[in-house]
């Protein structure tokens, strides 16, 4: 079962599908691209939210625009993580994982890397008994220096590749060394609209082998709760 691990489809609720159209575009798109699952991450800063509860009910209410509509009815609903200073002490910040499931997405932050940041997911997976899957760990290249990039990849997490990660040298490198060196990784769109961050699965169907996107696609239903 094609699944999608990271994407931005809910409307009006992030950067992502700015209105109920694009997001329902979106979707036919990933349908049209094979798609039979998705796993929805609108972003969640905690320092810009009132609370989980409360972006819970904003994302529910996104989901509810659309939901009856749907090309592809096999949805659950994330959220993409932002790691800040003390984010692994965020109450009920469990109920962020994917839904049936005991991943949580996490998105580390475009800058310097520095440890805390690894302790905030270490806390994240001991205290919680969660298992965490890192976001789009190929685009980290800008910011962190060989010795941190290594320091992201063995991180005892599922990491997460964007489909558009095999259209640039040096982010594909990083992809088939994750795929070489780990069985726990996973494919993801991260698409937010029908252009610019479309979902891609074109791309990565043709790039990818067939064996690595069987192996993502079963990720999933291995940590069912």
């Amino acid at each position: 079962m094609l699944t999608d691990y990271h994407c931005h489809i809910l409307p009006g609720i992030d950067d992502g599908a700015e209105n109920t159209e694009t997001s329902l575009k979106m979707i036919e798109m990933m349908k049209e691209q094979g798609v039979e699952r998705i796993v929805s991450t609108s972003h969640f800063y905690s320092h810009r939210e009132k609370s989980v509860a409360d972006f819970i009910a904003k994302r529910q209410a996104a989901f509810n625009k659309i939901k009856k509509k749907m090309a592809i009815k096999n949805v659950l609903l994330g959220a993409e993580v932002s790691i800040e200073h003390g984010i692994s002490e965020l109450p009920d910040i469990q109920k962020l994982a994917i839904e049936g499931t005991n991943i949580i997405l996490l998105e580390l932050p475009y800058r310097p890397y520095a440890k805390w940041m690894s302790e905030e997911i270490y806390n994240i997976a001991a205290e919680y008994k969660l298992v965490v899957m890192l976001a789009h760990v190929h685009r980290y290249l800008p910011y962190y220096s060989k010795d941190e990039i290594e320091t992201i990849l063995s991180t005892d997490a599922i990491l997460q590749i964007n489909n558009e990660a095999f259209t640039s040298w040096k982010e594909k490198k990083i992809a088939k060394r994750v795929m070489a060196d780990s069985d726990r990784f996973v494919f993801g769109s991260d698409s937010h609209n029908t252009d610019s961050r479309r979902p891609n699965w074109d791309i990565l169907q043709k790039k990818a082998k067939a064996d690595a996107i069987e192996l993502s696609n079963g990720i999933l239903d291995k940590y069912k709760k």
